[in-house]
């Protein structure tokens, strides 16, 4: 297991588990061969978790090592960060280091705060927009993400089933949809028919029980049917093993948990198509080239990319990745992070990301080191995806997504190849959107920061026709 790079402060993740495995102090202490004043200062987070204790707790609780990051904390300070930056706040200034303190230290707390902006913020825009609305939105997507954040997006259980019904079928190379089809038509009696009017009626798969068919969309992809085929074995198959995970560990929300039980469903057929211990291998053989990987696998280039994200599994981890999909206008489709990175909750995304510039670029590979305002570097990968118009009157979506990982990983995949890592001279400088964003020199910006006072001045002109005094 590699040293940590910097002190790991994990009191809060040290007493979610002690409350996960009904554990007092005394006993966890005892546990892991500590003093239980040390527990407690661990706990409290006046001291750092040390690398030897690091790994016998992962030992002992099968987790991994990047359950005790801190990649919570720095999502929950760039949140804090975009909510402090609302005028509201003007006169009660926050500095950064105080936002960390407080993400460290009372996470629930910081949590309730969010909560009660977003509420403060919907009755806002009630009032402006809709006086006949009552109660704030349940936004179940953001309870959905920040679940699959809370769980690193890899879901054991349901990783390994997938990956074991893979080992059982063993089908040949290149062979995997016939022998799901063979699975389906043996075990459940089901047949396969394509339609052509499945799509005009907004469905990409369906199940017709009486027929004891499965009817899908005439002339589609192949990796396509692959995904749908292994969609449709997980429901029919481990809806159980889903709904034991919600019903332990799920969103409460109504519409929340029936979000989450399609990304479950999502999950398992990634996972089926790309099981764990071959596709990991397979990834670190070919540097993570996701055009070689879907190549080798048969699968389309978002579906390795979202499951690179994934590679989380305890003795086993892949590069943690961070995993964004978003439309020509900004708008964020998809949303996963194994590392610090976190995108903007409020306003759009940095237009100097590569991710817009695939969209000059339709289908060719776009690489980018970028530095987000913690003073940390990733390599970013983006390109378009998504069909072709069938027609003159189809309007296919305009869709691109990037892949992201820290520059100490870089080295890993081949996309670092002709780069210099050192030479930090082309490091394009991305922000959390020009609300949050304090980065005074940018000429892309186009709102003043929110929050700080803004001086026009009357001798000088900057890049921008404004600049935010500094912080006190």
């Amino acid at each position: 297991m590699p040293r940590t790079r910097t002190k790991l402060f994990a009191g809060n993740r040290l007493r979610q588990l002690r409350q996960r495995e009904s554990m007092t102090q005394a006993t966890l202490a005892e546990c892991i061969g500590i003093s239980l004043s040390y527990l407690n200062q661990l706990e409290r987070n006046h001291r750092p978790l040390p690398d030897h204790l690091l790994q016998n707790l992962c030992e002992r609780f099968a987790l991994s090592p990047a359950w005790f990051a801190d990649t919570r904390e720095a999502h929950a300070v760039q949140a804090l960060r975009e909510t402090m930056a609302d005028p509201v706040f003007k006169n009660a200034p926050l500095p950064l280091a105080k936002m960390a303190e407080a993400a460290r230290q009372s996470p629930e707390l910081c949590e309730a705060f969010l909560t009660l902006y977003r509420a403060y913020a919907f009755e806002q825009e009630r009032r402006e927009h809709a006086p006949s609305a009552s109660t704030p939105p349940l936004e179940p997507y953001e309870a959905v993400g920040n679940w699959v954040q809370e769980h690193n997006n890899y879901f054991h259980e349901l990783d390994c089933a997938a990956e074991n019904f893979y080992e059982r079928l063993l089908p040949a190379p290149g062979d995997l949809g016939t022998s799901l089809i063979h699975h389906l038509q043996d075990q459940h009696g089901l047949g396969i028919t394509h339609t052509t009017d499945l799509l005009d009626r907004g469905l990409v798969w369906r199940i017709d029980r009486r027929k004891r068919q499965i009817q899908l969309p005439h002339n589609q992809p192949h990796e396509s049917t692959l995904f749908f085929l292994a969609q449709i074995i997980g429901q029919l198959e481990h809806s159980r093993l889903m709904a034991d995970i919600l019903r332990r560990e799920g969103p409460k929300d109504r519409n929340a948990l029936e979000l989450a039980r399609v990304y479950l469903g999502n999950y398992f057929a990634g996972a089926l198509i790309l099981p764990y211990v071959r596709f990991l291998h397979k990834a670190q053989t070919l540097r993570y080239d996701v055009d070689e990987l879907r190549r080798h696998f048969g699968v389309s280039f978002e579906q390795v990319c979202h499951r690179l994200s994934t590679m989380q599994r305890f003795g086993a981890e892949g590069i943690p990745f961070y995993f964004l999909k978003l439309d020509i206008a900004g708008n964020i489709l998809k949303s996963f992070s194994a590392n610090r990175f976190s995108q903007a909750r409020f306003g759009g995304p940095c237009p100097l990301w590569n991710v817009f510039r695939a969209f000059a670029t339709p289908g060719q590979i776009q690489v980018q080191l970028s530095q987000t305002t913690d003073d940390s570097i990733y390599l970013n990968v983006a390109r378009t995806v998504g069909r072709e118009g069938l027609s003159y009157a189809d309007r296919p979506r305009q869709i691109a997504m990037v892949l992201g990982c820290t520059i100490a990983d870089a080295t890993k995949t081949v996309y670092a190849a002709g780069l210099n890592l050192n030479d930090h001279t082309l490091v394009v400088p991305i922000g959390p959107g020009c609300r949050a964003c304090g980065r005074e020199q940018c000429g892309h910006r186009s709102l003043p920061v929110s929050g700080r006072v803004l001086d026009t001045g009357s001798n000088a002109r900057g890049v921008v026709p404004y600049r935010a005094l500094p912080e006190q």
